[in-house]
């Protein structure tokens, strides 16, 4: 198991799955420059470049102290906040263009009360990228997690909600949630959610798009999809070129 915040973040694994989901984020054309940015359990930051790289204004979060500071270290001109998402605090006030949640909302118990959080704070979308489980029905699915690794839930408890359980605690907060027509070309992120069962082993992934607005976006779509395609590299320059 890994002992330090860079051992546990900076393996080939972890570099590439956030290469493959970054590069998916920036092919969904979504009007993220120059906006204010709640992102929620930064890890050691890896995330964090996306959103400076666009000249946004960031306040990284982050429950772990090792983890918040290999961050401050790495970003120096990010302002950073100890902020657990188990016990979100009441005295944030602020008010953000985009709230950014991805690998994190599935090492939370409390995933309900996380969202509420994020919601509150959110001015104009919340993008959400997390682990989830098969199925059409709406679960929670909580489940146990090693407090010990770094990358992993603070409190020793996850879980891994369906698509379905996300996508209405998001109507609660937004009048239009999307999902991308697209996935990430990585291995953890299915295509064809009806060949799945319960007893399917491994992590399954999904991202969510919830805004204040309506996005005329041509890869997204109001329904949780039960086919999608794989990202392609080229898209990129598609959609910013549209």
């Amino acid at each position: 198991m890994p002992q330090n915040p860079i051992q546990a973040f900076q393996s080939e694994h972890y570099l590439n799955h956030n290469q493959k989901r970054l590069e998916h984020l920036a092919s969904l054309g979504l009007d993220i420059h120059n906006s204010s940015v709640l992102e929620v359990g930064a890890g050691i930051g890896d995330h964090t470049g996306f959103f400076l790289e666009r000249g946004c204004e960031v306040l990284s979060t982050e429950p772990r102290l090792e983890n918040l500071q290999v961050l401050q270290s790495r970003h120096k001109r990010v302002c950073t906040r100890n902020l657990d998402l188990e016990k979100p605090p009441r005295r944030l006030k602020d008010l953000f263009d985009i709230v950014y949640c991805y690998g994190t909302l599935y090492h939370l118990s409390t995933p309900r009360e996380a969202i509420d959080f994020m919601a509150r704070h959110c001015r104009k979308f919340l993008l959400l990228e997390t682990c989830v489980s098969s199925g059409n029905g709406e679960y929670m699915n909580l489940c146990k997690e090693y407090a010990e690794d770094m990358t992993q839930s603070i409190s020793g408890k996850g879980c891994r909600p369906t698509r379905k359980w996300i996508y209405s605690q998001l109507k609660r907060h937004f009048e239009f949630v999307y999902m991308p027509i697209t996935q990430p070309n990585h291995q953890e992120f299915p295509l064809d959610w009806t060949s799945l069962s319960s007893s399917d082993s491994g992590l399954l992934r999904s991202i969510f798009i919830a805004s204040r607005y309506e996005l005329n976006n041509s890869l997204l779509v109001e329904e949780i999809p039960m086919k999608q395609r794989k990202f392609q590299k080229e898209e990129i320059t598609q959609t910013l070129n549209q």
